[in-house]
């Protein structure tokens, strides 16, 4: 797959989007960083935050899911078990042309 092709942007795009859905949204600062530290293309999705890493792998963390009702570690696993195949049938799309 070609770094920075249409499909890798896509697929891209969808995880960064999809994984933000899932994660918790006190004051957006998360979510922010993902935005504004992801190279939509390049393969990699960074979330830049001193406790980024934190609420990602500690599920004993008492998550707020006031604003976010689907909230929680392991948001991009999470996402991946829900949204695999509606990506991967996107980027098949785009793929072909």
């Amino acid at each position: 797959m070609q770094e920075h092709g249409p499909v890798q942007r896509f697929i891209d795009a969808e995880c960064l989007r999809l994984t933000n859905e899932k994660m918790p949204k006190d004051t957006n600062a998360l979510i922010a960083s993902g935005i504004s530290n992801t190279i939509i293309g390049n393969g990699e999705i960074r979330y830049r935050t001193p406790y980024a890493r934190r609420l990602y792998y500690h599920p004993e963390y008492n998550f707020s899911t006031e604003k976010n009702p689907e909230a929680g570690a392991y948001a991009f696993e999470r996402m991946k078990q829900q949204y695999k195949e509606q990506i991967l049938a996107g980027a098949k799309k785009i793929a072909k042309g």
